[in-house]
């Protein structure tokens, strides 16, 4: 059985003006496996803080000069990641309160035992280490992946990132909507990657995916023993994100119970580990998302309405594939330029058969359906472009797919005449509905259906 391994020591601050205290510390946490500086009062404390970076300061509320707010206010200004643990007599708990509303981890009361202190810094090394880890894991999936973009130049898109652009740099809950695979995740990243969080953690949920007994172990962790199995305690994914963005998708599939759970949450900014009697006060902003419409789920009791109002602050609703089919050529060039990173032209990526097949499809999975369809095309295509015979059996028609192969390639004013007609039979001759989806505007469709008419007039 492999070793667990232990989180590092940390790089400590410690600010009190009692002499014994400071002489204790400097013995003890040494011995705990730490490095510390020892500060007799908040402005020495300060000016080490603007010298150099570290990982946690301990501070005292009560000290001449500057007490132990301001110092905690600062430091949070000059080094956001350095985490705090406030030192308070028993006749000043409400301060220590105050302390952690400022952005303190914790506080302990003099006079507090070592192995509390032990206990604490543990918590705070757990934290950061699992934080350094969050980082390199999303480091690492950027690289192999790319920097996530929204695709697409149709109207609804373009709405969508106008709203991202005016939500993100705000606070507010954000709920993302829309169908299966359409990506509420790509916006959700979206709004994370322009806020002032960019550089913090993005934590993903899929709520749906959580076992029921499970999801509050998960979301807001769980002390050793609290539960059978509970061998170790487990830091809860709300405290991954602490500091950066949470990302609840599906949350229309968690259980009533745990929505009460999560309200209180979001409410209070608290969490409690399942088996702690103590609470953490958390900075996380929440996006979350979902495909079934919440309004009829309140209707039949299966959602909270308190909580459906809680997280709706902000609303984003993402088309579906089918809603902007003009997106597809470029949606499925970025994709297959996924998979092959030669400089390629547009002419080389598709035949014309194969996007007239693409643009035909109804895509009921969305662009995780095209995403599987490109792959599946790039591994048995041995050279591009690809053709009708490279797309998976099932997609489409395949009588349609036979039609296309036999016939003559189609011009580009063929291949958008097809397009036309296939989204004027979709929306039932509606053309208002015809030309939103194709991303263009009435008076250009009526023109291109006189050309088309012309056309067939004279042949």
């Amino acid at each position: 059985m492999s070793k667990k391994t232990q989180p590092s020591g940390l790089s400590i601050l410690f600010a009190d003006d009692e002499t014994g205290l400071q002489e204790l510390m400097r013995a003890e946490l040494p011995r705990m496996g730490h490095t510390v500086t020892i500060c007799p009062d908040g402005l020495t404390a300060l000016a080490a803080v603007e010298k150099q970076a570290y990982d946690c300061l301990i501070v005292d509320l009560d000290m001449p000069g500057m007490n132990g707010i301001e110092v905690l206010q600062r430091t949070k200004e000059l080094q956001p990641t350095c985490e705090a643990i406030v030192l308070t007599g028993k006749s000043t708990t409400e301060s220590a309160i105050i302390a952690v509303k400022c952005g303190a981890f914790d506080y302990l009361t003099k006079p507090s035992r070592l192995a509390d202190l032990a206990t604490l810094l543990g918590r705070v090394a757990e934290r950061r280490q699992i934080s350094k880890q969050m980082s390199a894991l999303q480091l690492r999936l950027r690289r192999a992946e790319g920097d996530p973009q929204l695709i697409g130049k149709h109207p609804s898109m373009q709405r969508v990132s106008q709203l991202i652009a005016k939500v993100a740099p705000t606070e507010s809950t954000v709920l993302i909507r829309g169908e299966t695979g359409c990506g509420k995740e790509l916006v959700a990243r979206a709004v994370h990657d322009q806020s002032r969080r960019a550089n913090e953690s993005f934590v993903a949920i899929n709520c749906g995916a959580l076992p029921e007994n499970l999801i509050e172990s998960e979301l807001f962790g769980h002390c050793r023993g609290a539960f059978t199995g509970a061998d170790a305690a487990r830091t809860g994914l709300f405290q991954v994100a602490d500091g950066g963005t949470i990302f609840l998708d599906e949350i229309g599939e968690l259980p009533l119970a745990m929505q009460a759970k999560l309200l209180r949450v979001l409410e209070s900014r608290e969490i409690r580990r399942v088996g702690d009697s103590q609470v953490e006060k958390i900075d996380v902003r929440v996006v979350c998302a979902t495909h079934r419409n919440l309004e009829e789920m309140v209707e039949k009791g299966e959602f909270r309405e308190d909580l459906m109002f809680r997280i709706n602050t902000f609303e984003i609703e993402v088309p579906a594939l089918r809603e902007r089919a003009s997106d597809i050529p470029e949606l499925a060039g970025h994709l297959l330029r996924r998979f092959n990173t030669e400089n390629l032209t547009d002419a080389e990526l598709f035949t014309p058969e194969t996007m007239t097949a693409l643009m035909a499809h109804v895509w009921p999975g969305n662009v995780r359906e095209l995403a599987n369809v490109i792959e599946h095309a790039v591994i048995l295509c041995d050279s591009l472009p690809i053709r009708p015979e490279h797309l998976p059996r099932h997609f489409g028609d395949r009588q349609l797919r036979k039609e296309l192969r036999s016939s003559s390639p189609m011009s580009l004013r063929e291949m958008e005449n097809v397009a036309i007609e296939q989204a004027l039979v979709r929306h039932d001759g509606n053309k208002s509905a015809v030309a939103a989806e194709l991303g263009i505007s009435l008076k250009t469709l009526y023109n291109k259906l006189n050309t088309v008419a012309a056309e067939k007039q004279s042949a």
